[in-house]
């Protein structure tokens, strides 16, 4: 088992939360950031009055307000919750420099080696809380465990504004009580295939040996094999530079045909448009590209060299990748690489003023 002391901070409903903040008037209303209905706008994120009518996030916003009229839909303010996020980020640096952040709302922190509250990442994480609270005025979720994947579930166990703790002493009895569908990596398609072969918590998956899971899942069996035993060694990468930003999202019917597929493109542009804002200018967007994932799960990626970054290039990405297979489609997933305009060697100043 791990030595290490790692946190995960996770804002709560973060881009609402602002809102919430800089308009008190919305907050007892149920909230959504995101695109204009009549313009087939997207969900960006919903605060928790939204949440309890069914409102989430990657949702169209027409179908939101379908579920919650009274719902108020807003324009997202990039600008303002990236200088929110530097602020947080100045935070955890009075802590630790081991810091990964997962986009502007999320990080891993190790503290393994933190002199503060003698080394007690508890503490650590009781005071980052404490702090963005007092100076920024939104809540953030905070998980500690001995690696990645037990901090980041942890902080989603007591959201929103909540604190979990698992000890290495608690890990062996947490996981084996853990649904499967809990596990990093672990999507609707994957737990529904572990639930038709009778493994529906970590107990049930540790009776497979690593052979049989690679068998079924292929290289993601011994990923599966390890989590269920707690086993994450993935270390906090604070150097760590994207090689592209991509939205994909799985559908709970498979869609029949070319026609379906290029039916949800304009929701997943727009989804993709929101998590290029959130980059910084070190990055330069360059090929565009598609996936999907066929009923059968096999899969196809496809990108071109040149490429606009517009409606039409990715209608004929699709349209070539969608004749690799033919069949009805489980996954769509559209995205961009990225140029480092930093360089590979060069020092990270993560989440530097634009």
């Amino acid at each position: 088992m791990s030595s290490r002391k790692i946190i995960h901070v996770d804002c709560d409903c973060f881009y609402a939360a602002i809102e919430m903040r800089d308009d008190p008037s919305l907050a007892s209303k149920p909230l959504a950031v995101g695109g204009s209905a009549d313009r087939r706008g997207v969900i960006a994120t919903c605060n928790y009055e939204a949440r309890s009518y069914g409102v989430r996030s990657a949702m169209a916003s027409g179908q939101a307000l379908k579920l919650c009229p009274d719902l108020v839909i807003v324009k997202p303010r990039m600008d303002a919750y990236k200088a929110v996020s530097r602020e947080i980020q100045a935070i955890f640096r009075d802590y630790t420099e081991l810091i990964e952040p997962l986009s502007l709302d999320e990080a891993y922190l190790d503290v393994t080696d933190s002199p503060h509250f003698a080394g007690s990442a508890t503490r650590i994480a009781q005071d980052i809380r404490r702090r963005v609270s007092q100076e920024l005025h939104i809540t953030v979720s905070a998980g500690v465990a001995p690696n990645k994947f037990l901090a980041k579930i942890a902080s989603d166990w007591k959201k929103p504004n909540g604190l979990f703790v698992i000890t290495p002493g608690q890990v062996e009895d947490f996981v084996a009580a853990l649904p499967v569908n809990k596990l990093h990596g672990v999507g609707k398609v994957t737990a529904d295939k572990l639930g038709r072969l009778g493994i529906r918590t970590c107990s049930d998956l540790r009776e497979w040996n690593k052979l049989a899971l690679v068998k079924e899942f292929g290289s993601f069996g011994e990923r599966l094999w390890g989590l269920a035993r707690g086993v994450d060694d993935r270390v906090v990468h604070n150097d760590s530079r994207r090689q592209s930003v991509s939205v994909e999202n799985t559908f709970d019917k498979d869609l029949p045909d070319l026609s379906a597929c290029l039916e949800q493109l304009p929701a997943l542009l727009e989804q993709l448009a929101t998590r290029m804002e959130r980059l910084d200018a070190s990055y330069r967007p360059d090929k565009p590209f598609v996936k999907i994932k066929f009923h059968d799960f096999s899969q196809t990626t496809l990108e071109q060299g040149g490429a606009r970054r517009d409606l039409e290039s990715y209608t004929r990405l699709m349209s070539a990748a969608y004749a690799r297979g033919n069949k009805a489609v489980r996954l769509l997933g559209v995205g961009v690489r990225l140029h480092d305009l930093r360089g590979k060697h060069e020092q990270l100043e993560l989440f530097a003023p634009l």
